[in-house]
């Protein structure tokens, strides 16, 4: 059973906040930092829908393929369940005429 996730998108945030910088030294960006916020936040959140839609798409045809699967079982008990009893009351029906024609025969001889 799938469940439902929210994921948060924006604002980003750093996950190395708590702490400096991997070493404590400061870099220096070329562009600026806000130009390349600029230009990677779209490519992201771009990333990340492509990605829930990809996710959803798989949910649903694994839902679909074990909703199959549950319905192919079914079909198949069922179909076992009648044909046992088609054989059982074809049997009886068989049993009976038997049963006829024996006392047919002791009332004759």
């Amino acid at each position: 059973r799938q469940k439902p996730v929210i994921r948060k998108l924006l604002p980003i945030t750093n996950e190395n906040s708590e702490g400096s910088s991997s070493s404590g030294r400061e870099f220096i960006l070329e562009p600026s930092p806000e130009l390349i916020l600029g230009r990677l936040l779209p490519l992201s959140l771009k990333m990340q829908f492509f990605q829930a839609l990809v996710e959803a798409a798989a949910c649903e045809q694994i839902s679909r393929r074990i909703a199959m699967k549950n319905a192919t079982d079914n079909a198949e008990e069922m179909s076992k369940t009648y044909t046992q009893l088609y054989n059982r009351t074809r049997q009886g029906a068989i049993t009976q005429e038997i049963l006829e024609v024996i006392a047919g025969a002791e009332v004759m001889g």
